[in-house]
């Protein structure tokens, strides 16, 4: 028996893959198929399953395409009912794989399909749970993103308690937990950097497992400090449920190379957005004016699902050179589908072709703290706000960059905005946002508050985060 959990950092995001005898199960995969085909083929082993815990909201799973070229069977758990053929099996229902097998557990909560696969091996002994958004390491699902739910989050909160306290907790503490996400995903609050546990460790310091804890205590503590989820959440759940475009087909339509000229044709013509993924310090050194900065190396596809409001907008950018398939897959990953080409030669093929450039003045933050006690400006925090409760400057304004399309009408462009954040990306890509929405005296603090901090800027007292980042 094999079982090996594939980890993708920028989306905090876990895949598996068990084998056994020549048969394999990948459960919870990304949109790409590659990594997974070539795992199996590296063992000489045939997918048999392709297991999803339950419609995802914060990417798209590549469950139809992998099933399409493995002739693997998806399953999903009860109560489930995706738009395409799929294996619905039964509470308690087992399916083998080689010589181990898996048993279904219905654990309802953070939606209603949502559903732990409990792995027994060879000798029949229960050897790990996956448990999708149910169980984090240190944390549990938010009861918050059922598909088309009438249920309130209080409600699927109570199923989550009694998922957990009947399904999951009677087990074995050696039995080791295999969750869904790590810290950084925006499915929980309380999330730990670790992305496996025992059950006995998570009896003891999981919060949501306390044993004397009372349903009624479960449901305030988990509903406690959830914020509005990112707006692409509920689009991504759906065209999981609903199914989606081959994953070929978007990486050749974005892979397509654009010379100067035709990449201002695809921009006019398809009121296409341009993307910048370029490093930040490539990007504020000169851009092509109107295009928005979100960068390759950061949280690339969690920002454009956060900031780019419609999934079918027609995207054309700018890569890292060598790492344009790399953009259109993570793009795809939260389905942003219409990417329809890239810049051939990049920002110098721009220039070459007579382009103009833009730039974003920076001001670093030993300069700041001389400017502070100016009046001309105003300094605008853009990290999230329960960063800014935590520990801020004072006489700055929060700005969460999550909520800027929504909150930049309350901005006035005749003023300069001084923006930062915790180490100066977020900033950057508010500054893009920004100036190509006609705010143009912008500026940005490389370095952000981790650098603000050792100037003589006042600083309010530090308070511990309470809240979902």
């Amino acid at each position: 028996m094999k079982v090996e959990q594939i980890y993708t950092g920028c989306l905090a995001e876990a895949a598996y893959y068990i084998e056994s005898k020549g048969e394999a199960v990948i459960i919870d995969p990304l949109r790409e198929t590659k990594p997974y085909l070539e795992r199996a083929e590296k063992d000489g082993a045939k997918i048999k399953y392709v297991l999803e815990t339950h419609f995802h909201a914060d990417f798209v799973s590549g469950h139809l395409d992998l099933a399409k070229k493995t002739g693997a069977t998806i399953v999903y758990g009860p109560t489930a009912k995706p738009n395409f053929e799929a294996y619905i099996p039964k509470d308690g229902e087992e399916l083998k794989v080689g010589d181990v097998t898996i048993v279904v557990l219905h654990t309802p909560g953070h939606t209603m399909e949502s559903t732990t696969y409990l792995l027994r091996d060879e000798t029949g002994k229960d050897y790990a749970i996956f448990t999708g958004d149910t169980l984090f390491i240190g944390d549990v699902g938010r009861p918050d993103l059922a598909v088309k739910s009438d249920l309130s989050r209080e409600d699927l909160a109570g199923f989550l308690f009694d998922s957990l306290r009947n399904k999951i907790l009677p087990l074995a503490d050696e039995v080791i937990v295999f969750p869904g996400h790590g810290a950084g995903s925006a499915c929980g609050k309380k999330m730990s950097d670790e992305t496996s546990a025992t059950l006995g460790d998570q009896k003891l310091l999981n919060y949501a497992l306390k044993a004397d804890m009372t349903k009624e205590e479960f449901i305030k503590e988990v509903t406690d400090g959830l914020v509005e989820p990112p707006q692409y959440f509920p689009k991504n759940a759906v065209m999981n449920r609903m199914g989606y475009e081959s994953i070929d087909d978007v990486i050749a339509r974005g892979m397509t190379p654009l010379n100067v000229a035709q990449f201002q044709a695809v921009w006019e013509t398809e009121d296409a957005l341009v993307l910048d993924a370029r490093h930040k310090d490539e990007f504020v050194k000169g851009f092509i004016p109107g295009s928005i900065f979100i960068g390759i190396d950061g949280s690339f596809a969690a920002w454009v699902g956060a900031l780019i409001t419609d999934l079918n907008q027609p995207i054309i950018f700018l890569a890292p050179d060598g790492r344009e398939e790399e953009v259109v897959t993570r793009l795809a990953r939260v389905g942003y589908d219409n990417a329809l080409g890239f810049l051939k030669g990049g920002i110098d093929a721009w220039v070459e072709a007579g382009g103009e450039l833009d730039t974003v003045t920076e001001i670093s933050p030993a300069q700041l703290a001389e400017m502070a006690e100016n009046s001309g400006f105003n300094i605008l925090d853009v990290r999230k706000e329960s960063e800014f409760n935590s520990q801020h400057f004072e006489g700055v304004e929060n700005f969460p960059l999550d909520f800027i399309n929504r909150n930049m009408s309350n901005l006035d462009p005749k003023k300069r905005y001084i923006l930062h954040c915790a180490s100066g990306f977020r900033s950057v890509i508010a500054a893009s946002i920004l100036k190509a929405r006609g705010y143009q005296d912008i500026w940005n603090v490389p370095g952000g508050f981790q650098a603000m901090i050792h100037t003589s800027l006042p600083v309010s007292a530090f308070q511990e985060q309470k809240t979902m980042l």
